[in-house]
């Protein structure tokens, strides 16, 4: 997703450009936990694999990675700012870490649903109508909304945005589950 100039201006000016954190979330501190092990195998894909620090995919079972991430050099220059995944509408989406629900609301014609991290990052989400009030604190796996039937850059498949912030940085959403693939350089 290339953020329109509309949609940037609108969230700088909801306060969710500047990485401002307070409330309940201001003191939070992540709690890195052991995988619940699970019995049924149908029941290990429907449960949320914890990556770093505890985050987990936003999607139930893990989703089908639809276009990865490519974020930008320079923050006018085009690209992807966070990872398409493939969805289906109606399709609950989880808070991948622990937070608080930050926006909420329909954003320059898209829903958007924003949840601000302990740590200064911050995960975006459209399209998504949210299912909790801002402010709401949220635990990784919790279901903060449902994928719309929205049209996107997916059409005419459904897909989920998912983007990760930190202060003005795009960081791959997949480096945090620990699934970006990894680069071997030469040691000299």
């Amino acid at each position: 997703m290339v953020p329109t100039p509309h949609l940037v201006a609108a969230l700088a000016a909801a306060g969710l450009g500047l990485g401002l954190a307070s409330g309940p979330l201001a003191q939070a501190t992540t709690h890195v936990s052991e995988p619940t092990p699970v019995g049924a195998a149908d029941a290990k894909r429907q449960a949320p694999m914890p990556g770093w620090r505890g985050w987990v995919w936003p999607l139930a079972p893990e989703p089908e990675v639809e276009r990865p991430s490519d974020a930008p050099r320079r923050r006018w220059e085009p690209g992807h700012r966070g990872v398409d995944l493939r969805a289906s509408v109606g399709q609950e989406v989880r808070s991948p870490a622990a937070g608080e629900v930050a926006f909420a609301a329909r954003l320059a014609g898209r829903s958007v649903l924003v949840v601000r991290h302990p740590g200064g990052l911050r995960s975006t989400f459209e399209p998504v109508v949210g299912s909790l009030p801002v402010g709401s604190p949220v635990a990784p796996g919790e279901v903060i909304g449902l994928v719309t039937d929205e049209s996107t850059h997916c059409d005419p498949a459904t897909c989920l945005h998912w983007g990760v912030l930190r202060g003005r940085e795009y960081l791959d959403p997949l480096v945090l589950l620990r699934r970006a693939p990894v680069i071997l350089l030469p040691l000299e």
